[in-house]
């Protein structure tokens, strides 16, 4: 450490007052990841029910959610601490006729700084029509799918009404798929992003559960699998990718309930000639060109004091 409170690396160059030759970045790039909705379970008998919404994603890097425009990175303040929270995935239903929880919300942000932040999954209905999410959930056999949000996710996946499987969960790369027969649906795929110097998938949609043996499975990127059997939960989405969870099947009397949406992620980038930051509750990584700061639980993040 330097007087300064600057952690050094090894080479690094430093003044003969211990004070990096290095300056406050110009730019942080960014990837946001909120929390995968928890898919739902309808009544015994009635269908499957639809994947969790994965959660929002906002991208500076390769390629951001909702098939919209890359977002800006950001000039950090010198001296200002950031707070970066990090999303939990929405809860996984109680049983039949019960709901998803929605997943919650992940930010950056800090004084002088217009918050980044990011909508959660959205949790797949089981007694009611599921929410808007980051992206929509798939829908139950007698229910709608749910919509997502512009530049962060896609929707969900529709269901026949009968006894059919469940859509797929919207993924914040690809609308979720459709249900027209006894399995459940594919969820959406997820954005893949290359922030950390290599191609990750992030906020696929949980795959829908169906009326029998057929199930959909979970889109790349954290996506939990449906079920397709009584009895059996669908499949938790992948914490820290903001998954959504997979769908519950809907034959016979006992109700596995569906999955419980992923948690979501906070990753920051700037070159490596730039000042190190310090804070708490990241790793870094020096990729050789960059610094990579990755959240996997909600922490603080400063440039010089």
């Amino acid at each position: 450490m330097s007087r300064y409170g600057q952690r050094t690396l090894v080479g690094q160059a430093v003044s003969t007052f211990g004070k990096p030759l290095i300056s406050t970045p110009s730019a942080v790039d960014y990837l946001v990841v909120a929390g995968g909705g928890g898919a739902g379970a309808i009544g015994s008998a009635n269908g499957g029910s639809g994947g969790g919404g994965a959660g929002g994603l906002r991208s500076t890097v390769t390629a951001t959610g909702g098939g919209g425009a890359l977002e800006t990175a950001f000039a950090p303040t010198k001296g200002v601490v950031y707070t970066i929270t990090i999303g939990a995935g929405g809860s996984q239903s109680g049983g039949a006729n019960t709901n998803g929880g929605n997943g919650v919300a992940s930010s950056i942000a800090g004084t002088g700084l217009t918050t980044i932040s990011t909508v959660g999954g959205a949790g797949s209905g089981g007694s009611t029509a599921a929410s808007t999410g980051g992206s929509g959930a798939g829908a139950a056999s007698g229910f709608a799918a749910s919509a997502g949000t512009a530049n962060q996710g896609f929707a969900g996946g529709t269901a026949t009404a009968g006894n059919t499987g469940g859509g797929g969960g919207g993924g914040s790369n690809a609308v979720g798929s459709n249900s027209a027969s006894t399995s459940g649906a594919n969820g959406g795929a997820g954005v893949t992003v290359a922030i950390t110097g290599s191609s990750v998938s992030y906020a696929g949609g949980g795959g829908g559960g169906g009326y029998g043996a057929g199930f959909g499975t979970g889109g790349a990127g954290g996506g939990g699998n449906g079920n397709g059997g009584s009895g059996v939960r669908g499949v938790a989405g992948t914490a820290n990718l903001g998954g959504g969870g997979g769908g519950s099947g809907g034959t016979g009397a006992a109700q596995g309930g569906g999955g419980a949406g992923g948690s979501g992620v906070v990753i920051l980038r700037t070159l490596n000639t730039d000042l190190l930051a310090f804070g708490s509750s990241y790793t870094i990584a020096d990729t050789g060109t960059h610094y990579v700061y990755t959240f996997n639980s909600s922490g603080t993040i400063q440039w010089g004091t």
